[in-house]
């Protein structure tokens, strides 16, 4: 999701508001002393028309306690992406704090931790710092700004005459105290509607490499995650999902499972797409795991379509044959009689998430209220489908942020799944006359057969090119399923038929003259967005399709590249220079065997670039080296950004190996475990060099950006070791063939 997306009038509220801060209050805690806290009031049209009262969401931003510690209440969800640090860089910036002081805490669901952008709580779009980069630095700057004014009352000296630096007030005179230790009198400070936001020339913190605050508890083992969540007194769910989606349980024999010593309940329970399953309930996850797998089910599978992988391609592919809905029309009256054409189908399968950590949610239901435990990107949507599920108010569901492993945006569903299933397992052990917390724990195979995907897709596109190498014409077609109709974002995110994020990252920053249109298909496959959305498959279309006609036309494809990107993409100009300056392309020679390969991709309002060098060995290719250049505006923590690249490549790796792909035969995920769904390992790493390009902008998303260009630029460079396009993923050289020109 981008907040692109979003209309110019949200936008234009969410940026009025994003930064305000409504109200000031307290609080007291045993042992911690005073602290200052603040809420803030979300910005966009879902947060204005759903703004709790302020005895209902006593949200804290920023508590300083006693002892100098700045907690800093991080409203996203971190899953190794580093927000957990990022956020509180940005408020320790503005306030002057110690950065040896500062800590970071996972807020709960709550009005006051949604997106100023969104207005939802979500940690998606890779949008976390970009969309709260002023928002934290102005608590921050706030948060200073009446620790100052505190100083200056009780030591009876102007304000401008008090220093504040980390962490530590000072005044001529030798005055001096600690945050901590002019934290009450701060509370009694009016906050300040505006404040002063430092130049990029005063950070201290910011642009710099710093160590991440979860880096300690993530190595030395002590770091909790949900999977290791485990209230006093829980019962632990596996559940028996149908084998197609949305199919029902005929029957089921439970008498074997329930010998299973430490099995307390066997349960019908409803699950994702109106299906049923059975809940096996027990002291552990061994015990539920045999009590399951003791089960004896007759599925009613007559109901659901029973997708195919070999029949849906086919389909696509006599789909793509034909125009669809328009997304873009280009003048391409030329491309008829061009005297060179370029004529290419794609395929790319569906896509599990796979994340280290497979999903797991602990829900204690009771008559009057729930509390969730769960690793979440969507908290205030789950919060509200689990009110939902429950029978139960928003306001009644309290839904703790858990630190989790991984979620690439399986954590968040439009539907809620895995949130709802946990409330209906609850509510079923509930009306069994049980009690206490229960936690719903998915295996692997449960994670990889159970959905959600990234669709599958097929691209066909034809291409004209002039005597001169010009493109001239660009007819394109996509078909897949959409991600979003059908879900709260359609009408944020579907326009005029189109679903943005199938064709986000097709044209630009080429000019091209391109006609693109769309298949919407429908398929009784759960679909979703997986890290980088559309761009995991345009982007791959776009970079290789480019590469190949800079061939066709004689020309050197990073030459021809920016022949074609107009000047005013000049991150993109400046993207590819730093890539193609710092790998040697084309000046260094490689080993014999090796080649170069070359992309350039923007999403989410970053641009990234790579030159790859690989081989072909034995007959598979091979990645050795990986130049990336990042346009990222101002960077906040380049270690993460460095970190974020790092694992994009490896992902993007995986996205190209043999058995990297979910396939369907009957309706049924052929694949189970991390034996049959490949994911890129560590004697797969090639040796990744991370440069930023220098800027002082507004930072854009890390998150997602680089991993597009990563598979585009490994195949450009197998073209150059073979004289084969790669036209799939994962990579199938084998059929793969020389480009014909027509």
């Amino acid at each position: 999701m981008r907040k692109e997306w979003l209309d110019g009038g949200d936008m234009a509220a969410a940026a009025a508001e994003d930064t305000g801060i409504s109200r000031r209050g307290f609080m007291k805690a045993a042992g911690a002393g005073l602290v200052l806290s603040f809420t803030i009031t979300g910005g966009g049209r879902m947060a204005r028309a759903a703004e709790p009262k302020p005895s209902q969401q006593p949200n804290a931003f920023l508590r300083i306690a006693p002892d100098n510690t700045v907690t800093v209440q991080v409203n996203r969800l971190e899953f190794g992406q580093g927000v957990h640090t990022a956020l509180p860089m940005l408020i320790a910036e503005e306030l002057d704090a110690d950065w040896s002081q500062i800590r970071g805490a996972l807020a709960p669901a709550g009005e006051a931790y949604k997106d100023p952008a969104f207005g939802i709580q979500i940690t998606g779009g890779s949008g976390s710092v970009a969309h709260s980069w002023v928002q934290y630095r102005e608590i921050g700057a706030k948060a200073r700004a009446m620790l100052v004014a505190a100083a200056a009352e009780q030591w009876q000296v102007p304000a401008n005459k008090v220093k504040a630096s980390k962490g530590v007030l000072t005044a001529p005179g030798g005055k001096k105290a600690t945050y901590g230790q002019m934290a009450e009198a701060a509370m009694k400070q009016p906050v300040p509607e505006h404040v002063v936001l430092k130049n990029a020339d005063k950070f201290r913190y910011i642009g710099k490499p710093m160590p991440r605050l979860d880096a300690r508890a993530k190595s030395n083992g002590s770091q909790q995650f949900g999977m290791d969540f485990k209230p006093a007194g829980t019962k632990v769910a596996v559940v028996a999902r149908p084998p197609v989606f949305g199919a029902k349980v005929k029957h089921f024999e439970a008498a074997n499972a329930k010998k299973i010593k430490g099995v307390v309940a066997v349960l019908p329970v409803d699950v994702d797409r109106g299906g049923t399953g059975v809940a096996v309930i027990a002291d552990g996850y061994w015990q539920a795991k045999q009590g399951r797998d003791a089960l004896a089910i007759d599925w009613d599978t007559g109901g659901v379509e029973k997708v195919g992988t070999e029949e849906q391609f086919s389909a696509f592919r006599a789909l793509a044959a034909k125009p669809g809905t328009v997304a873009k029309q280009g003048d391409t009256s030329k491309l008829a009689t061009a005297p060179k054409k370029i004529s290419a189908v794609y395929e790319f399968p569906y896509l599990a998430h796979a994340p280290m950590e497979p999903l797991n949610c602990v829900v204690d239901l009771k008559s009057n209220g729930c509390t969730i435990w769960a690793g979440s990107q969507f908290q205030t949507m789950d919060q509200a489908a689990a009110a939902k599920a429950a029978g139960l108010k928003p306001e009644q569901v309290t839904l703790h942020t858990m630190m989790a492993g991984g979620g690439f945006g399986r954590r968040a569903t439009p539907k809620s799944d895995y949130i709802v299933e946990a409330v209906n397992v609850a509510k079923a052990y509930a009306k069994a006359g049980k009690s206490g917390p229960v936690k719903v724990i998915w295996s692997r195979e449960d994670d990889i057969k159970g959905g959600y995907y990234r669709p599958s897709h097929v691209h066909r596109a034809e291409l004209g090119l002039d005597a001169n190498g010009n493109i001239v014409g660009w007819d394109h077609v996509i078909v897949g399923q959409s991600i979003v109709t059908g879900s709260p974002f359609e009408a944020m995110m579907v326009k005029n038929g189109v679903d943005a994020t199938m064709v986000e990252g097709m044209g630009e920053p080429y000019k091209v003259p391109m006609n693109l249109s769309v298949h919407n298909a429908q398929a009784n496959v759960p679909v979703l967005w997986w890290r980088s959305v559309g761009s995991t498959h345009t982007a791959f279309v776009m970079e290789t399709l480019i590469d190949e006609a800079a061939t066709a036309a004689g020309v050197d494809p990073v030459a021809y590249r920016k022949k074609l990107i107009p000047a005013k993409h000049k991150r993109h100009h400046l993207a590819l220079d730093l890539a193609v300056g710092k790998s040697g392309y084309n000046t260094v020679k490689l080993p014999e065997g090796q080649a170069y390969g070359v992309a350039v991709h923007e999403s989410f309002g970053t641009v990234v670039a790579y030159v790859v060098t690989a081989s072909v060995e034995n007959g598979t290719p091979k990645l050795h080296r990986v130049t990336a250049a990042v346009h990222c505006n101002q960077p906040v923590n380049p270690l993460t950004i460095e970190a974020q690249v790092q694992g994009a490549v490896l992902m993007a790796v995986g996205t190209t190996l043999p058995g990297a792909a979910i396939t369907l035969k009957n309706g049924m995920v052929e694949q189970g475990q991390l034996s049959d769904y490949t994911v890129a390992r560590m004697p797969d790493m090639p040796q990744v060099e991370v440069h930023i390009v220098p800027s002082t902008e507004p930072p854009t998303g890390m998150g997602e950006p680089g991993l597009p260009p990563l598979a585009p630029a490994f195949a450009n460079a197998v073209f150059r070791l073979t004289g084969k396009r790669l036209r799939k993923l994962p990579f199938d050289l084998a059929s793969a063939a020389a480009p014909q020109l027509a």
